[in-house]
């Protein structure tokens, strides 16, 4: 039995896009993989393929608990997590109810700080482990009708960044994939958002311009394998790196707002809405 098949990944988000592509990474591979998402059939084809598909809700701490406890209850272990599960919440600030502001909040930071919870008592007791958030470039920048979607990614780099070092005398490592833009439903549920909060109010036009802008890097973006196949080097590595950038026009975008002021990094960003 070699490494890999000894290894129990948790993997959230597995129902679509990156997730599910990881997850074929790590079967592949031969590892133990248990692939949750809300929606378990849309996994048939990751079980059909050897993943063990669990029902698993960010926003329900319960439904963690249960499923952390069948893994460990199972397997003694789990080395790899991957908090990929999230999804992105646009209007502008005024018309967005504080409702879906905290579930934005729940779904892509408590929920996953939850989840890690769970895990780290096992890792810590087997003195190993590596926990794999998936953030984005918006975790570095800001756009318009973004708030609250860019701040919770804001606050997942520095709650990873604080997390690594906090972990660091456990053998745990704690890894940010920072992805460009990708071919997957997120960007449609986006979209989704932004047009029923904020595409009939005062915000209308500059809205309708937004919009215009993210179906175009829909069509252009990196397909979800591309990630997936970073997720599964940064979890492989014997020396993973705290942050990986992956995806179409990542780097570029990130080395602009690096070397721009502020204010000609607004103009940039409105001028690409039209």
């Amino acid at each position: 039995m070699n490494r890999a098949e000894k290894q129990v990944v948790l993997l959230t988000g597995a129902s679509s896009g990156i997730g599910k592509s990881a997850a074929r990474y790590f079967l592949e591979a031969g590892y133990t993989v248990w692939a949750s998402a809300r929606r378990t059939e849309r996994m048939a084809d990751l079980a059909e393929e050897g993943a063990r598909s669990i029902s698993m809700d960010m926003t329900d701490e319960q439904s963690m608990k249960d499923g952390v406890q069948t893994i460990m209850e199972e397997h003694g272990r789990i080395d790899i997590l991957v908090n990929n599960a999230g999804y992105g919440s646009f209007g502008s600030l005024e018309e967005t109810p504080l409702s879906e502001a905290r579930r934005q909040y729940e779904v892509n930071i408590f929920g996953l700080a939850a989840l890690t919870q769970l895990v780290l008592p096992a890792m810590r007791k087997q003195g190993s482990g590596r926990i794999i958030n998936i953030s984005s470039i918006g975790g570095r920048f800001g756009e318009p009708h973004g708030g609250w979607y860019h701040s919770s990614k804001y606050a997942l780099e520095g709650l990873s960044d604080s997390l690594r070092m906090e972990l660091a005398d456990f053998g745990i490592d704690v890894v940010l994939i920072e992805p460009g833009a990708i071919k997957s439903e997120w960007n449609a549920i986006a979209r989704k958002n932004l047009e029923e909060t904020s595409g009939s109010g005062p915000y209308r036009e500059q809205v309708l311009r937004h919009i215009r802008s993210m179906e175009k890097i829909d069509g252009t973006g990196s397909p979800p394998e591309v990630i997936g196949r970073v997720i599964y080097k940064s979890a492989t590595a014997r020396k993973p790196k705290p942050r990986y950038i992956a995806g179409k026009g990542g780097r570029l975008v990130l080395l602009i707002k690096g070397l721009v002021t502020d204010r000609a990094f607004d103009r940039l960003m409105l001028k690409q809405m039209g």
